[in-house]
């Protein structure tokens, strides 16, 4: 396995990593923003008004995008990392 091979597996890892974990990160971005803009505009300043809401919206993200999250885990290492430790690296 040559310095391209790595780097191309290195990518293509990243770039699976990105894409899972994009609705989560993007959810409890959108969230917070929300939340915040809510304190802002009422002034209520309490910690669990943000974090049960983002937790929950979170938690609801991740339950519905982890079937494709799984199948995208489980291609990139069927076609990368065992096609790879198959042929010897």
């Amino acid at each position: 396995m040559d310095a391209a091979q790595v780097f191309d597996v290195l990518r293509e890892g990243l770039w699976v990593s990105l894409v899972v974990s994009l609705p989560v990160l993007g959810i409890a971005l959108l969230v917070g923003v929300v939340i915040g803009l809510f304190q802002a505009l009422t002034s209520i300043q309490e910690m669990t008004l943000t974090f049960v809401p983002k937790l929950a919206a979170i938690l609801a993200v991740f339950w519905m995008s982890m079937g494709y999250s799984g199948q995208l885990l489980v291609n990139f290492y069927k076609d990368q990392v065992i096609e790879n430790i198959a042929d010897g690296f």
